[in-house]
């Protein structure tokens, strides 16, 4: 489940090797969807190539909750383990190359794992970067403007605003793609201060 952990963990080589042959490996188009919202989770998802982005439909409009890229891992985490539906949708935005672990590996995995000592770490410091995330961008959405928030994609998270839609940019940020094309002209002329 954890193989975008990899490197951080060489000692769980043994495992992570034992389980890279139950992967399903897929080359996809983009606006491929990986889960659709309202269906139950079955795969752990790993991104070794492309762009993917989670998203839920509001009234007929999509909104964009994130973007993961190579090396990174998701999946609808409350529906792959309490098998309810998920909240959202995960959508490739670019042709991806995309690797699905089903959920008996991983709990197969998860079990075998949970006897090494080093696996308690391993979830922990994972938990953290994820909560720590989550939190950060919880806080913006509250505290930041639409403005300071794609300033801070500029500053912290370039590779976004470089590799992804506007469209799809807006939608993350809640404005309308027109407001976000105001944001950036601003910016441009050196007219927006924080």
């Amino acid at each position: 489940m954890f193989f975008h952990f990899r490197n951080s963990f060489p000692q769980l080589n043994a495992y992570w090797d034992k389980y890279l042959p139950f992967q399903k490996r897929m080359e996809v188009p983009a606006k491929y969807v990986l889960l659709e919202e309202g269906k139950v989770s079955q795969n752990y998802i790993f991104i070794e190539k492309g762009c993917v982005r989670t998203y839920f439909n509001k009234n007929g409009e999509e909104k964009t909750v994130q973007f993961l890229f190579e090396n990174e891992g998701l999946t609808s985490f409350d529906s792959f383990i309490n098998h309810v539906s998920s909240v959202f949708t995960i959508e490739t935005i670019e042709p991806s190359v995309i690797y699905l672990l089903p959920k008996m590996y991983v709990l197969q995995l998860i079990e075998e794992l949970s006897q090494k000592p080093d696996f308690t770490q391993m979830v922990l410091q994972m938990s953290a970067q994820r909560q720590t995330h989550y939190i950060n961008e919880f806080v913006s959405f509250i505290r930041d403007t639409p403005e300071e928030r794609y300033q801070n994609l500029l500053n912290e998270r370039p590779h976004i605003v470089q590799r992804v839609p506007q469209h799809y940019i807006a939608s993350y940020l809640g404005v309308s793609t027109v407001h976000l094309s105001r944001i950036k002209s601003k910016l441009a002329k050196g007219k927006l201060h924080f």
